[in-house]
């Protein structure tokens, strides 16, 4: 299969084509693929139904083992999209413990980082 990036590709229904045009997509397309829907009062607050995660966002866990869990997200990885979330780790065999990576749309957000000053702005101004 040819690697080149093409937008017609999310209009198919096939599931290896949809695989292909997210694992392919470009950084800036990627980042669109980052958000994860607010909590209640958020999306009250803000009239927005989802946002893109960052670093120092409080999440709570939807789906998976870790369902039911909150915690502040850790780290946030653009090309591979996926996100971690402080106190969430797996236990090897061996004993020793490893971060537990998550897609952003098996997360809930559930309180903001407000450091990024530009983020809320835009935020205040979309209501």
């Amino acid at each position: 299969m040819e690697k080149k990036f093409s937008s017609k590709w999310k209009a198919s229904t096939k599931p290896r084509k949809q695989r292909k045009y997210s694992f392919n997509a470009p950084l800036h397309l990627k980042g669109k693929m980052l958000h994860s829907h607010l909590s209640k009062d958020l999306r009250n607050k803000h009239g927005k139904r989802s946002i893109r995660v960052k670093v120092g966002d409080k999440v709570k866990v939807m789906k998976g083992q870790f369902r039911g869990k909150i915690g502040k997200i850790a780290s946030v990885d653009l090309k591979a999209t996926r996100l971690q979330v402080e106190g969430i780790e797996i236990i090897k065999k061996d004993g020793s413990k490893v971060a537990f990576f998550m897609h952003p749309s098996n997360v809930m957000i559930t309180e903001l980082n407000t450091d990024d000053k530009n983020r809320m702005k835009r935020l205040e101004a979309k209501k």
